[in-house]
């Protein structure tokens, strides 16, 4: 199937014999399994500003997977929230998943179908990025007032729930105020989004920390199943969807060091990327890119990726 990205390293959507592509996004592919499954395939694709690059990172699907189940089953052991994943492993899939095994192995998650939100989770424990400009703008971040004189990356008070839009493939995500997500899910919903949020943010962030690492924000995703029930879906605390900085150099009043895609953010800022048409990284920046994103990986999980 004709495509605008480059390379079978990325998983194009319609390559998958014998399954039912249901969505492709900015990372993930998403396949129908069976009534009560998805597969969801993490390919080696790479946004910023909400645009897909041209050219991927090679390997760094595996990473967000595995990280993601990493996180997954640390914070199951917490109890603060149920999880979409069935298995990561995918000899254990169903057949048709295991005919394209050494395509999919180590990047893909066989889940839980979920009814998923219309609203995603950004929890912030530093102001930085959109929630910086925010706050200079008028002194609030999402509807939160701050106090007065802050700086560019000082941590917060409290951590804040500052919800977002989730735009179709193409737009751009808005920040909202928890009100208006509100407005959208209904108040009970929203209020156990915001709390389950923030106890995941806390949870890893304090995980995190003996580690060197600072979780400056993060965003997640949550559905629920049959029953109602609030399930935490998608990925999770990895680079691609967490601002992560190494709390040895870290410092107010300027941007940080990142273990994250600010590699990429910033190499397309230099050239005066029009944050609308897609460009090809250089071969240099995308593998730096990759190294950030091991190297997060060794540190957060104390083993090596398996690529």
């Amino acid at each position: 199937m004709a495509t605008q990205w480059e390379g079978k390293a990325l998983i194009c959507p319609g390559e998958l014999a014998g399954l039912k592509l249901l969505a492709t996004g900015k990372v993930r592919d998403i396949y129908d399994v069976d009534a009560d499954s998805l597969l969801i395939i993490s390919s080696d694709r790479i946004s910023a500003f909400d645009v897909i690059m041209l050219n991927g990172v090679a390997g760094k699907g595996k990473i967000l997977t595995q990280l993601t189940v990493f996180w997954l089953a640390h914070l199951e052991t917490l109890g603060i929230i149920g999880h979409h994943l069935i298995t990561a492993d995918v000899d254990a899939m169903p057949a048709p998943i295991k005919a394209h095994a050494e395509l999919l192995r180590g990047r893909s998650m066989l889940v839980k179908k979920l009814k998923m939100l219309p609203v995603e989770a950004v929890v912030r424990g530093y102001i930085a990025g959109s929630g910086w400009g925010d706050y200079q703008r008028t002194g609030k971040v999402c509807g939160h007032t701050l106090p007065a004189g802050m700086e560019l990356s000082q941590k917060l008070p409290e951590p804040l729930f500052t919800p977002s839009t989730k735009a179709d493939l193409g737009a751009h995500d808005e920040n909202i105020t928890a009100s208006q997500a509100a407005a959208v899910i209904g108040e009970e919903l929203a209020q156990a989004v915001a709390a389950k949020s923030i106890a995941l943010y806390k949870a890893v962030a304090e995980f995190a920390a003996p580690r060197g690492i600072l979780l400056a924000d993060t965003k997640m995703e949550f559905g629920q199943d049959a029953s109602g029930e609030l399930i935490l879906g998608d990925e999770c605390f990895t680079p691609d969807c967490s601002r992560y900085w190494p709390s040895e150099s870290y410092a107010t009043g300027r941007e940080q060091d990142s273990f994250d895609k600010q590699y990429v953010r910033n190499y397309l800022t230099s050239v005066a990327f029009d944050k609308k048409t897609p460009v090809r990284l250089p071969d240099d920046v995308a593998q730096k890119t990759m190294e950030i994103y091991v190297e997060i990986f060794k540190i957060l999980t104390g083993k090596e990726p398996e690529l």
